[in-house]
């Protein structure tokens, strides 16, 4: 099948190389010159792990190439995938759907015989009846159906979610467009991936729903591991408590600085906005937005506590900038407004993060940023992981103690156990566990 992706971002570019390896011919384009010059060259704009080998393998074997030029990729194309950006609207929280509508436009105008329009990109319900009128307007003879397949894929683990999903939801309102989608995911019931169809507007909520459900329960267990400092109790234990019951489920149940990245911070909020328009507000997705933007705030003040609140002209450590393991996505990322408020207090700022620094430098001044874990630490007064990549879980503990000032250590992930951090003579801050180690 020939396959046309529009938008070369974090899913695009994934969603392309994945369906290529399946055998279908892609075409993914992008109107930046310089990113698909960079693809040519082989060189990709994200980071995430095996992609760049994958994307290799399928140029190697003609089944994906890159381009600028829309217009052809559509007019070859049975299946068009929409996979362009739909970022936070300034001032209100919505979603900015102008990528879309334009790219849809020009899809309109390009496409011959029955195509299917794929909204990838995340967007709000109602919009695939938008994007038909759309195509009505510009085409009033095209024979298009226009589809919503949401995508579920986590950064860091993107290549093994679009092969091995949970679900693949598709929304549709026309049965030939369905047996296409059928083609489309055939090699995935190989694998037995549950193939969900739905009408239009319900896979389109799904997706807003799904995410905010997963935003929820990260909010839930920091909060009960603020009680948990209060009240003593472990809150890595209590989530294991709870996450036993399958009802609830262990994952999304691990306390930390609060959840970032592309997804969850502008869909909780596109969602709120969605409710209010149809006069059914989200009280418990409004109180997890402010909730995970205070607790993100509160993260420097834990480091600054302790250092028993005196931060000014001290050093910090920060090992981990991106909002997660196993990417270099620094959007929404926890490390951005602790460093910020840290600066504010006078605190000079060391950071050093994997995979991470390019972007970050983008986003984050005045940082000194070090080529290493170890080097990040030397002669800081505090080491503060925010980020819980795989080289921070086994650090040398006796090395670190000998390069820090003074052995302070705030873990924002829980990687460490209270035992070997009391063991090596650290002062040990953690989340949700016992309160300090002195």
């Amino acid at each position: 099948m020939r396959v046309a992706m529009i938008g070369t971002g974090y899913v695009g570019l994934v969603t392309g190389a994945c369906l290529a390896d399946f055998g279908h011919v892609v075409v993914c384009v992008d109107k930046d010159p310089a990113k698909i010059e960079s693809l040519l060259a082989g060189r990709m704009p994200i980071y995430e792990p095996g992609l760049e080998q994958l994307v290799a393998r399928n140029v190697k074997e003609k089944r994906l190439s890159f381009s600028t030029e829309l217009a052809p990729a559509v007019k070859e194309a049975a299946v068009v995938f929409l996979a362009v950006g739909t970022p936070s609207r300034r001032g209100d929280g919505h979603a900015d759907l102008s990528y879309v509508y334009g790219a849809v436009r020009e899809i309109a105008a390009a496409a011959e015989g029955f195509t299917v329009v794929v909204t990838k990109s995340t967007v709000p319900v109602g919009t695939g009846d938008e994007v038909e009128r759309l195509i009505r307007e510009v085409r009033p003879d095209a024979d298009i159906a226009v589809v919503s397949n949401p995508e579920f894929l986590r950064e860091g683990a993107a290549i093994e979610d679009f092969k091995r999903p949970d679900r693949i939801v598709v929304g549709v309102e026309d049965e030939r467009a369905r047996t296409m989608m059928s083609e489309v995911y055939r090699p995935l019931h190989l694998n037995q991936g549950p193939l969900l169809f739905t009408e239009r507007r319900t896979s389109e909520m799904i997706k807003y729903a799904a995410n905010a459900f997963l935003a929820t329960k990260i909010t839930f267990i920091n909060e009960i591991a603020d009680l948990c400092e209060k009240a003593g109790a472990n809150v890595q234990e209590v989530a294991r408590g709870i996450g036993l019951d399958n009802r609830i489920g262990s994952k999304f149940l691990h306390a930390g600085p609060g959840y970032g990245g592309s997804c969850f911070p502008k869909d909780t909020l596109a969602l709120l906005r969605t409710g209010q328009e149809y006069g059914a507000p989200l009280r418990i997705v409004e109180a997890v937005v402010g909730v995970n933007d205070a607790r993100k705030s509160s993260m420097a003040r834990k480091i600054i506590g302790a250092l028993d609140g005196n931060i000014a002209g001290k050093t910090v450590a920060l090992l981990g900038l991106t909002f997660k393991p196993n990417t270099d996505d620094m959007r929404e990322s926890p490390s951005i407004p602790i460093v910020y408020a840290l600066q504010d207090k006078g605190a000079r700022v060391r950071a050093y993060d994997p995979q991470g620094m390019e972007e970050a430098r983008k986003v984050l001044a005045d940082v000194d940023y070090r080529d290493s874990a170890y080097d990040c630490l030397d002669g800081a007064d505090v080491a503060v992981i925010v980020t819980e990549w795989d080289e921070f879980r086994a650090l040398d503990l006796e090395r670190v103690k000998g390069l820090l000032s003074q052995p302070v250590i705030v873990d924002l992930r829980n990687i460490y156990r209270l035992d070997d951090m009391a063991r090596h003579g650290f002062r040990y801050e953690s989340i949700g566990r016992e309160g300090t180690v002195p």
